[in-house]
């Protein structure tokens, strides 16, 4: 038996969720899908699927072998890319997600310029604003503002995200400046859909602190409640760099400078390392290399 495909096989399956799908996208028969997963199943000692008539599910064994058939693969994929790499150049169409506003405020600029250096790449964008499932949608790469990473993805991390409370003049005016992170919980708060939608965490003097917060507008879109905030409709929490624009222009003020909000870091996740097309790998090392170079992200500590 080659181990290398059986285990490719069974996390095919596990992915797809069907031997039939792991069999067309393979290229195999459906009896050598489930003959190379008996044969794994064999030489791992345990069953690793339960299989009925209308679905598949791992069992316990196979949860706590899929993500090591994961790691066998990449390592596999890792030889075979680093063998490969001196002669594979840039090509092919590479399909990304991200954010709206992450795109919009900065993605945007920096993939014309890595589409003018490698001309013989192509770049399709998915911009949506909920987290998409990379192996339903044939995603190759989503860059994602986050804490909380999939363990059954790969993410090579891109830059540190810092955020600001920031609010409009005439919001300040009519309603008072807050002094402390409690006062924020008399304030009309824009709150964002998938983070800190009813709490936001704030760290001072190296000690972790949190207020509740609401307000009479919420989004899942954080460039919708940037320019609400902008217009006076409340206080917000915003990534810097988004902000910064604004926030120079002075239609926004920065506030409670002395409380630090949690940090979050921005990343380039995608499925497997194995058989790593060369695009992929030059994206990553270019945005790398782009927000590294820009002052309004903090590069990653490697």
């Amino acid at each position: 038996m080659d181990r290398l495909i059986a285990m490719q096989v069974f996390v095919e399956v596990a992915d797809l969720g069907s031997l039939t799908a792991a069999a067309d996208k393979l290229d195999m028969s459906r009896a050598m899908v489930s003959r190379y997963l008996a044969e794994l199943e064999e030489w791992v000692g345990a069953r690793l699927l339960h299989r009925t008539t209308r679905k598949l599910s791992l069992t316990s064994a196979g949860s706590d072998t899929l993500p090591r058939c994961r790691q066998m693969l990449d390592m596999a994929g890792d030889i075979q890319s680093s063998a490969a790499a001196p002669e594979n150049t840039p090509q092919g169409t590479l399909r990304l997600t991200f954010s709206m506003s992450m795109g919009q405020t900065y993605l945007v600029p920096l993939l014309t310029r890595f589409l003018k250096r490698y001309p013989a790449t192509a770049i399709d964008m998915l911009m949506v604003d909920r987290t998409v499932n990379l192996i339903e949608e044939r995603i190759d790469l989503a860059i994602r503002i986050t804490n909380a990473l999939d363990p059954n993805l790969i993410a090579r991390k891109l830059a540190v995200c810092h955020s600001v409370v920031v609010a409009a003049p005439s919001y300040l005016e009519q309603h008072g400046t807050p002094k402390t992170i409690e006062d924020l919980a008399l304030h009309n708060c824009l709150t964002y859909s998938y983070f800190g939608k009813s709490l936001w965490e704030f760290e001072k003097d190296g000690v972790p602190v949190s207020v509740p917060v609401g307000g009479n507008m919420s989004a899942n879109e954080s460039s919708v409640l940037l320019e609400a905030a902008a217009c006076g409709a409340g206080i917000a929490l915003q990534p810097l760099h988004a902000a910064s624009g604004l926030l120079h222009s002075g239609r926004l003020r920065a506030l409670l400078g002395e409380y630090r909000p949690r940090e979050l870091s921005i990343y380039g996740v995608y499925a497997s390392r194995r058989q790593m097309p060369a695009v992929l790998r030059a994206m990553l090392d270019f945005l790398v290399e782009e927000f590294s170079a820009d002052s309004g992200w903090e590069a990653p500590v490697h």
